[in-house]
């Protein structure tokens, strides 16, 4: 068992059930949701299709939890359409022009078929769980399904939380947390649950394997905002300080206002201009932030790594599930 065996069984599976819109008077809508995937249009391939971190995890906490990976494959798919249903969606949210170097579906098809092609995805994610009934029983398949629902609707309520948080300027850190958890941690400590179950891992391991995508999550997007400031732009390949120019309200900014001094008077005046990035960077990093968010991301990978442990994944499996983690928690892109 590997990533090179994994991922064309992955593509095979997403392919497959895609496939669903593949008929005459939908061959449009079809080679959307195949633009969006990678795997047509211009700047096709692997770079254009993303990691698929999502269904690899799904496989690999299966099979580290003893079961077949293989039969697993439906779940892996639904996992990443779910994600992939969310990304498009969210590419028109905050009318993002780009996406992997592309331009997004809603610049080349407009607003109102890109949100039903999101739309679609994400139906078809839920027709791709139920054929898990081929493999398992009813009420393990009804299990997946469920965890899957309620994971989908804290995707929904992080959303919620970020777009909302927009235009405000009341926020501290302990608004932060509920928003990244349902963006960011949810899908990840959805997939790993599910993956648990179909392996047949006990209540407890599930609850285990469930709280390490959870920290995982939180973790990683700690370190996104980091790099989103101090990243170095050839090895992140966007923009240093990009996030600044966003106004987005990451964790050091947050730590920032927090803090009285020259970064909260200039957040609070407007606009960040290009010209100024890197000076209002060095602002931010003064009050302490860039040392709080680094201190922050260790907690909670210390506490993924535990939650790893106590789940105690097995063979070939669990080791290229923790080599995994260690890629994702020490990554600096």
């Amino acid at each position: 068992m590997n990533l090179p065996t994994l991922l064309p069984a992955i593509e095979l599976e997403l392919q497959q059930q895609v496939a669903r819109l593949d008929t005459s008077r939908t061959q449009v809508y079809h080679q959307m949701l195949t633009y969006h995937m990678g795997w047509s249009g211009l700047g096709a391939g692997p770079e254009a299709a993303g990691k698929r971190i999502r269904p690899v995890m799904v496989l690999l906490a299966c099979a580290a939890a003893g079961g077949n990976w293989q039969q697993a494959l439906p779940a892996a798919a639904a996992v990443e359409l779910v994600h992939n249903f969310s990304l498009i969606h969210d590419d028109i949210q905050d009318k993002s022009e780009k996406r992997r170097g592309r331009p997004t579906l809603w610049v080349d098809h407009g607003i109102a078929q890109a949100i039903n092609a999101g739309d679609g995805m994400f139906i078809i994610a839920h027709l791709a769980i139920t054929d898990l009934e081929h493999a398992y029983p009813a009420e393990t398949t009804l299990r997946a399904a469920r965890i899957l629902h309620e994971t989908c609707l804290d995707l929904t309520r992080g959303q919620y939380l970020d777009i909302s948080y927009e235009t405000r300027l009341d926020l501290t850190e302990d608004d932060y947390w509920p928003m990244i958890s349902g963006k960011t941690a949810a899908l990840l400590a959805g997939a790993l649950q599910i993956g648990a179950l179909l392996g047949g891992a006990s209540d407890s391991q599930q609850t285990a394997y469930r709280e390490f995508g959870e920290y995982l999550g939180l973790a990683f997007q700690v370190q996104d905002d980091i790099l989103g400031i101090w990243g170095d732009e050839a090895v992140t390949g966007k923009s240093a300080a990009s996030d600044l120019l966003e106004g987005k309200k990451s964790l050091p900014v947050l730590f920032g206002l927090g803090q009285s001094g020259p970064f909260a008077t200039r957040w609070r005046k407007g606009p960040i201009n290009p010209n100024e990035v890197g000076e209002v960077a060095g602002m931010l990093q003064e009050t302490g932030a860039y040392v709080y968010a680094q201190k922050k991301s260790q907690e909670y990978t210390e506490l993924a790594l535990q939650r790893l442990a106590e789940a105690n994944p097995q063979g070939e499996a669990g080791e290229l599930l923790r080599g995994l983690a260690g890629q994702l928690l020490n990554r600096q892109a």
